[in-house]
Parts: structure tokens; sequence; C-alpha cells
């Protein structure tokens, strides 16, 4: 049985929840996007079945951005994901891309369930990431790009999918 994820944002004005199949916090994004909407060291997203979600209060706060790849570059253009964020504290929620419409992709930041803890991190695009930011300390394999698995089949892998 999948797992199921509570979420809100920090001022609390919206609460949502999701099951999901892949809910092992392994995988930081430092891609530019992930940085600038997530924060310093960038970002970590879960897997959840999109047809589970509910938002269990503030459905009116939340706004959707679509952010820009390559953001001042000759190969800039929109992306399709959908950057779903508390209009109030800021607080990014999840990520919903149409090209992958059974899955959505909430941002561990803003899970409250008690997730489980992962004995490796998997650390994507160093390419994207400067100096000054810092990987986590322990075990973890370190791609420049994207790594060798999506999601699922990380899940799998490591058998920690949820059935």
């Amino acid at each position: 049985m999948p797992m199921k994820l509570e979420g809100s944002c920090q001022c609390g004005l919206v609460e949502f929840s999701m099951e999901s199949q892949t809910p092992v916090p392994y995988q930081l994004c430092a891609c530019s996007i992930c940085r600038k909407c997530g924060g310093y060291g960038g970002s970590v997203n879960l897997g959840g079945i999109a047809s589970t979600l509910q938002i269990t209060k503030g459905k009116e706060y939340i706004k959707k951005y679509n952010a820009i790849a390559d953001r001042g570059k000759p190969t800039a253009k929109k992306c399709t994901s959908e950057r779903n964020f508390c209009t109030e504290c800021a607080s990014m929620l999840w990520l919903w891309d149409k090209s992958w419409p059974e899955l959505i992709h909430p941002f561990a930041n803003a899970i409250d369930t008690e997730l489980p803890v992962v004995e490796e991190m998997v650390c994507v695009k160093g390419d994207s990431k400067p100096e000054y930011v810092r990987w986590p300390e322990g075990k973890k394999k370190v791609y420049e790009g994207y790594g060798e698995f999506s999601i699922e089949e990380w899940h799998k892998e490591k058998g920690l999918f949820v059935e």
C-alpha cells in the first residue's frame, strides 16, 4: 500500500496530502531553477500519485509557476512543469508536469510526514552548481547532469518501491 504523505507550507495556510510509492528523499538537485526556487543548495523531490492529491486547506493560496530553463541564454525556454507554491509565504509545495500527468512531485521541504532516511544521497546537476554551494556530508553519488535512474527506477533498484 502506498505511503500517505501530508504536507503544508511554512505559514500554515496550505495543507495537502497524497499517496507515494517513492517516498525516500534521496536526490538533491542543484540546477539553477531548484536553487533559485528552493534555496541555497537546491531541492529534493519525492514522487507521488497525482490522482491522490488532496488539497485539504487553502487552495486559494496556491499559485503555479512555470520556470524558465537556461534563463538569460539563447536556449532559454519556459518549462512545461508547474511549480505550485503558497502565495503568502512562498513555500514550494509540489511540481506537476503535463508530460507525466499521472505523477506529482512534492518537495521534501513541504512534507510533514516522517520520511525514510537514505543511506546514500544522489546529487544531480553538478554542472549547474556554483562552487560556493556544498553537497551534503556523508555517502553520496554526484552527477554532472541527471542520475542514471528515474525516481521510480531508483526506488525499485534499492528495493524501496512501495506497492
